[in-house]
């Protein structure tokens, strides 16, 4: 039997699947940044940085229980696995339920960026004030030591309520949407399975 799937059009059905969830929230605004060294293209395995956060009360293990798993969802969806020995990357994320002055860069569009992967760019620094009720999700290579991409959301219109489940998992699905990386080999791998 002919195969009529390729990894491009797979690709498109990925992300059609992707969007069609989108509807069904209200995307909060987003700023992201990322590391030229990223090699966003060869990981294919994460875990968390463990937690030492500062609220420790029933509400706020609920809140990041959420928080986790909204995440441990959409790595799922990009064909992450989940590995405690030796992830390729390592995600952790915050909540500021202060406001507070942030640095950020100006870059190209990620997308554009893995392109041509021009890994000698000069970082333009920014600084944002990031009103309260942000959360912050942080990702690192782990072999690098070093943060590979960020991203942060809150609500123009006001905070993110954090005890308000729906607006949590909007936060996290707003920040996550901004990256969009499979990992590596799992579209080779969904091919596989479809034309056999």
């Amino acid at each position: 039997m002919k195969n009529i799937y390729s990894t491009g059009s797979l690709s498109i059905f990925f992300l059609a699947f992707l969007m069609s969830g989108c509807f069904s929230y209200r995307e909060l605004p987003v700023e992201y940044d990322y590391s030229y060294r990223g090699r966003f293209d060869k990981y294919n395995s994460y875990d968390f940085v463990a937690q030492t956060e500062h609220l420790r009360s029933s509400d706020s293990e609920q809140v990041f229980g959420l928080i986790h798993g909204a995440i441990e969802s959409h790595m799922s969806f990009l064909g992450y696995k989940r590995r405690e020995r030796k992830p390729d990357l390592l995600l952790s994320y915050s909540i500021f339920v202060d406001s507070l002055s942030f640095r950020g860069y100006q870059q190209p569009n990620i997308e554009e960026w893995m392109q041509r992967q021009e890994r000698d760019l000069e970082y333009e620094q920014l600084k944002f004030n990031i009103p309260q009720g942000t959360l912050l999700i942080q990702v690192f290579d782990r072999k690098q030591n070093a943060s590979i991409w960020q991203g942060y959301a809150t609500d123009k219109y006001g905070q993110v309520n954090f005890t308000d489940e729906r607006q949590v998992r909007n936060a996290v699905r707003s920040i996550l949407n901004k990256y969009q990386f499979f990992a590596d080999g799992f579209l080779e791998e969904k091919e596989k399975l479809i034309t056999q």
